[in-house]
């Protein structure tokens, strides 16, 4: 009723000629309406002071409308009523809800109730987790592509631009355009729509009311959508100010704008003054920092928001404004928390706190996995479950049904139909006679050992083994779902029927216990009751046993286990080596039940001790029994690890595979792997995928034999028919009808003659005398001196001088036959012969990445190195074209035959003859392909690791100087990981030598001076680098001097944000005047847009003889090498790799870019040459079909 008679659109459209007096009535009537719900009247209450029934409906009203993000406003407005201030939950209103005391001889005291402190740690808490929630919300749906569209009539731009719209990226940003229209733009009073390249293209010529209709036009304007050019935004702006009725700006950019951003700015300033027209610009899946640096502006100027998104790194979407916001007072009320635990320990500041009724210390004393999250009735007894059967691993499952088991090994299937082919020498024939009417009559078939068989196809045969191979597989899919389901995701198969199992509880799973106790319920509610017996051991830097030594599965023993497992505590490091022998050197397991079959060993990280050590005393003590040793690897995917928390030993996720897969396979386990999405790698899983994939290329093998067999068929069905045809019609139809394929005619040699039995025989004496090589004939025309087959020559005396040439020799072996004692030669040897032209090289590439320069590793590897300059094959002699004349050697002719012989191209502006056969272009192509895609290969790993961020260092002894002024603020967390990752990654991996010096106002170093890379010194430096703060200006002269003064130095790294505190005119001659010692200083600029200072960097790593590195772009980078890796190198421009500006990267992009730019020539080159093929393949048939009448050729004779 409220709505109806609220709608003024149904009284407006009702019929009122016949109830004009009962409309007016209801005109003078007060709306009938309920009494709707303020939200922000609405203040929660606590449970406990309910009293009436009508307060609680308000309670549950409230609770509901709490945690639901209004979605009308932006992060702004919605916390104006749900940030600290507004719900008093400050460091300033905490404090003035303590009472102030003051005692002779004390500072400042202050005393808070317990109950208030609690009150608002716990409100502290609901309000992170309602930010957290509202984030989580932003980040949903077209939300996370395009932030919250705020406003009811929306002007949308749409960057259409050919960077934006092409390189594959069309189809995705349409979808993202469509699903924004169909969650947020339907729900607008009016849109307006406007797509821009290098000229604007609206939809409509003024805002339109949304319906139906005009949102499927919407649409369709969006899959109409192409490449347009340039990013005229401003062209674009001026027209959509034109349009009226607009109050809020939606821009989508993916490329920076063809305008300045001071251009921009001030236009957009100008006409934005007096008007509210607020601006929402979004990067879309963009990374140059200049679209991003010019959409902020845009936003702040007319108190608009701004959203980035990018698909390649999840990462940007928190720089949106609105997620900012939110994780800016989430941060807050951290803080505020971390005040309230300072208050607990009784000092704030300087003022003394006490709290009264306080009974943190009791709950101080239980443990940290009391307050973990727990999964659903983990506090519960055991639900134990028996199993029927005892699992087998994968290998000796499929002893009894893989392929070979069941007989479905396709050359046992072939093996009674195949027959090898005969083919010997037959003395009496003089020749090697074959079995021709196997091979006519069978399909040739190549067998596993390589060799080729006649096989007899039974079609019907085969297609039952293919049944029988998908019956097969489906059989080993099942097992791998069985293998993948409940506790053996986590485990694997428990097989043996006498178990240890060793959990590894070390301190940095302290976050991880719960999920540890609920592997642990897992397993024991599933496989072990059918066991012998089993035992847990938890180790940290000590081992703990369960039991004494191992006892049966009964259910008592179960549920006791669950308790002991229940109070695990981590504690220490990881000593699997004293937790190893623990379980192997129990006598009473010995005496009770004998020694244990397996063990299993659950950890997330490596073992304290070292791989050669473990596994060599693993190996030695599984020799001569049935013990074997299982690894089940956890990775946890959000591992951060504090400072009082550091292992003992660091390693990466693949090295501690690596370590574990080696340990379990030392002793004939297995080793698996898995993680919170699923499982990584098991090698019961591994095995049955190989045995699949054996199945599908059998079945393929079958497909091509069945293939070959109607192929067969329908050859020898044509010719039936064909016969058939003959008999009934008679040789005269049938001639007629018969295809116009000529019969082959077997060929018979003719006798020779006796010239042809002399040559033949001063062919194979090596006598036959050489054809001079072809020259272009004088212009004058005269008779040689020496005759063409006369192989002397006369010296300067006249007398004739005789070069020896080695004749190519060629081993024989005689033997004799049947026919009247006759003597036979076999050719053992032939003489090799050379090739006249110079083929193409084939690039030899190492397979492991050198550490060394660009510079260098392009001297060895680089195109010009390897030969493959193409400009190299077209600059012979033969290759000049002049219209008038060339010179050759010794004469001067015209060049008026070259054009018809030899094809010609234009060559940077110059035309040449291309003196390069077809199959030499491939073979050029093939290669510079290759060479391409090492490059690429050398660029990923340029980009990956540290050597992102730092380059690679390249000295045995070096110096890293690290920026930690003020403006580091904003990165330092990022710096610190990536300094941890230098320091394990290429300085302990390479035993490089080295040295760290921290520097903003005030320089301090790590050493005195560079010191030798191991674990010790390397754990020692990551916990300097995490207590690294920012504070401060830039010294980086007063830091420079500190690394020239160690004499071990053999380069330094300076890593800075921005210029020095100093001039830098000053700074580059105070430098240049303190390396006495010409060492190198490579500068990394570390998230620097500044020209100048890069500028600068680039100057003083120039003068010094060392390196610049700058790595922006680089998710672009990968994504053009993995699409020219990928497809091909089908593009010149194709994709564009990006700008880079450091030095190695730069050299090898130039390159790449040249490599390319030689295989798109090679190509037209070789399209050139086959047209000239054809031309001149067709010259002579046109002069044939002209007439009879014989054409003699004026060109000279080419060998």
């Amino acid at each position: 009723m409220e709505e109806i008679l609220d709608n003024a659109q149904f009284l407006n459209g009702a019929d009122i000629s016949s109830q004009c007096d009962e409309a007016k009535h209801f005109g003078k009537r007060k709306a009938w309406k309920m009494d709707s719900l303020d939200r922000l009247s609405i203040v929660p209450q606590s449970d406990l002071i309910v009293t009436h029934v009508n307060q609680t409906l308000d309670l549950q009203k409230a609770k509901a409308f709490s945690a639901v993000p209004n979605k009308s406003q932006t992060s702004e407005e919605w916390l104006s009523n749900h940030s600290i201030e507004h719900q008093k939950l400050t460091l300033k209103d905490l404090l003035q809800r303590g009472k102030q005391v003051r005692k002779a001889g004390e500072g400042k005291h202050l005393v808070f109730d317990a109950t208030v402190i609690t009150e608002i740690e716990y409100k502290l808490n609901v309000a992170i987790e309602q930010y957290h929630k509202r984030v989580k919300w932003l980040l949903e749906g077209s939300k996370k592509l395009f932030g919250l569209v705020k406003g009811d009539r929306v002007g949308v731009l749409i960057d259409s631009s050919d960077a934006n719209t092409g390189f594959g990226r069309l189809q995705d940003f349409q979808q993202s355009l469509l699903y924004l229209i169909d969650e947020q733009l339907q729900h607008k009073k009016s849109l307006y729509l406007l797509s821009f390249g290098s000229e604007p293209e609206n939809l409509w010529n003024h805002a339109r009311d949304v319906n139906i209709r005009i949102l499927e036009e919407a649409r369709d304007f969006i899959r109409g959508l192409h490449p347009a050019g340039g990013c005229n935004l401003l062209k674009a702006f001026k027209k959509i100010l034109k349009v009226k009725k607009l109050n809020s700006i939606l821009i989508i950019l993916g490329n920076c704008p063809d305008q300045t951003s001071n251009v921009l700015f001030d236009y957009i300033q100008q006409c934005l003054l007096g008007k509210k027209l607020p601006i929402h610009a979004v990067a879309y899946d963009t990374s140059n920092h200049m679209t991003h640096e010019t959409l902020r502006k845009l936003a702040e100027c007319s108190n608009g928001r701004y959203h980035c998104f990018n698909s390649s790194d999840d990462r940007e979407v928190y720089k949106s404004f609105d997620i900012q916001l939110l994780l800016r007072e989430a941060q807050r009320s951290i803080d505020v928390i971390s005040k309230i635990k300072q208050m607990r320990t009784g000092m704030l500041g300087d003022a003394l706190i006490s709290i009264e009724n306080e009974i943190s210390m009791e709950v101080n004393r239980l443990s940290t996995a009391r307050f973990l999250p727990r999964p659903p009735n983990h506090h519960r007894p055991l639900s134990i479950e028996t199993p029927n059967f005892h699992p087998a691993p994968s290998s000796e499952w499929l002893a009894e049904n893989g392929l070979k088991a069941r007989s479905l090994n396709l050359f046992q299937i072939l093996a009674p139909n195949a027959f090898d082919p005969v083919q010997d020498f037959i003395p009496i024939l003089r020749k090697s006679v074959g079995s021709k009417i196997h091979g006519q009559a069978m399909q040739q078939f190549e067998w596993h050992d390589g060799s080729v068989k006649n096989v007899h196809v039974d079609v019907a045969m085969l297609y039952e083994y293919q049944k029988q191979l998908g019956s097969a597989v489906k059989a080993f899919e099942k097992r791998i779902e069985w293998l993948a389901s409940g506790s053996r995701r986590i485990w694997g198969t428990i097989c043996e029927k006498r178990v240890i199992f060793l959990v590894d509880t070390s301190i940095s799973n302290k976050a991880y216990v719960i999920h540890i106790q609920h592997s642990l319920r897992l397993m024991m509610e599933q496989q072990i009751a059918n066991k012998e017996a089993f035992n847990i051991i938890a180790f940290g830097s000590h081992p703990k046993m369960w039991k004494p030594h191992m006892v049966k599965p009964s259910p008592e023993n179960l549920q006791a286990a669950w308790r002991w497992v229940q109070n695990l505590e981590a504690f220490g490091s990881r000593n699997l080596l004293s937790a190893f022998r623990a379980s192997i050197e129990n006598e009473e397991d010995i005496k009770l039940y004998g020694r244990p079959q397996g063990l299993y060993l659950f950890t997330s990280g490596i073992p304290d001790q070292e791989e050669d050590v473990v596994c060599s005393f693993v190996s030695e003590t599984c020799i001569g029994c049935e013990l074997k040793i299982h690894c089940d690897l956890f990775s946890i995917d959000d591992y951060s690890v504090s400072e009082s928390e550091l292992p003992s030993r660091y390693a990466t996720i693949q090295q501690t595979a690596d370590y574990l897969r080696n340990l379990a396979h030392c002793s004939g386990g297995r080793f698996h792997w898995f993680r919170e999405t699923g499982i990584v790698e098991s090698d019961d899983i591994i095995i049955l995928t190989c045995e699949m994939d054996r199945a599908v290329y059998f079945s393929n093998r079958c497909s091509q034999l069945v293939d070959s067999v109607k192929e067969r068929d329908g050859l020898r069905r044509e010719q039936m028919a064909l016969k058939q045809l003959m008999l009934c019609d008679g040789p005269t139809t049938a001639r007629k009808k018969r295809p116009e394929t000529p019969k082959q005619v077997e060929f018979i040699e003719p006798r020779p003659t006796a010239l042809t039995r002399a040559r033949m025989s001063m062919q194979q004496e090596g006598d036959a005398p050489k054809a001079l090589a072809w020259k272009v004939p004088n212009r004058k025309a005269t008779l040689p001196s020496v005759p063409y087959g006369s192989a002397e020559s006369s010296d300067a005396n006249g007398q004739k001088a005789t070069k020896s040439k080695k004749s190519p020799k060629s081993q024989q072996q005689p033997f004799y036959v049947e026919d009247k004692n006759n003597v036979g030669v076999v050719y053992k040897k032939y003489p090799k012969q050379k090739s006249v032209r110079k083929a193409v090289p084939e690039p030899i590439f190492p397979q492991v990445e050198e550490r060394i320069s660009t510079k260098a590793w392009l001297k060895k590897y680089g195109i010009n190195k390897l030969k493959l300059n193409l400009h190299r094959y077209v600059s012979g002699p033969v290759c000049i074209h002049e219209k008038s004349k060339v010179k050759t050697a010794g004469s001067t002719i015209t060049s008026k035959w070259f054009c018809s012989i030899f094809p010609s191209a234009e060559i940077d502006g110059e035309i040449r003859h291309i003196d390069m056969q077809e199959s030499e272009m491939d073979d050029y192509e093939l290669h510079v392909t290759s060479a391409i895609h090492r490059y690429l290969k050398r660029l990923q790993w340029l980009l990956s690791g540290s050597r992102r961020l730092f380059g690679n260092i390249l000295e045995n002894n070096v110096v890293i100087l690290i920026d930690i002024s003020g403006s580091m603020s904003f990165y330092m967390e990022e710096l610190k990981k990536e300094m941890t990752s230098l320091i394990w990654e290429q300085l302990n991996a390479s035993k490089i030598a080295f040295n760290l010096i921290s520097f903003s106002n005030a320089t301090n170093s790590w050493q005195e001076s560079v010191t030798e890379a191991n674990e010790t010194s390397c754990h020692d430096a990551v916990q300097w680098v995490s207590s690294l703060k920012p504070l401060g200006g830039t010294a980086t002269l007063d830091a420079l001097q500190i690394a020239f003064e160690d004499k071990d130095a053999e380069a330094i790294y300076l890593m800075t944000d921005g210029k020095p505190d100093t001039s830098v005119k000053l700074t580059l001659e105070k430098a240049h005047e303190l390396n006495k010692g010409k060492i190198p200083v490579h500068t990394i600029s570390f998230n620097c847009d500044d020209r100048t200072a890069n500028d600068f960097l680039k100057k003083l790593a120039a003068t010094s003889g060392g390196r610049f590195h700058r790595s922006h772009g680089e998710a672009d980078a990968h994504f053009a090498a993995h699409r020219l890796m990928q497809d091909g190198c089908l593009d010149e421009d194709d994709p564009n790799l990006p700008s880079f500006e450091g030095d190695d990267l730069r050299k090898l992009n130039n390159e790449i870019t040249k490599g390319r730019k030689f295989l798109t020539q090679a190509r037209h080159f070789r399209d050139v040459i086959r047209d000239h093929k054809d031309q001149n393949r067709a010259e002579p048939e046109a002069q044939t079909s002209s007439g009879d009448k014989k054409m003699i050729s004026n060109k000279p004779f080419l060998p």
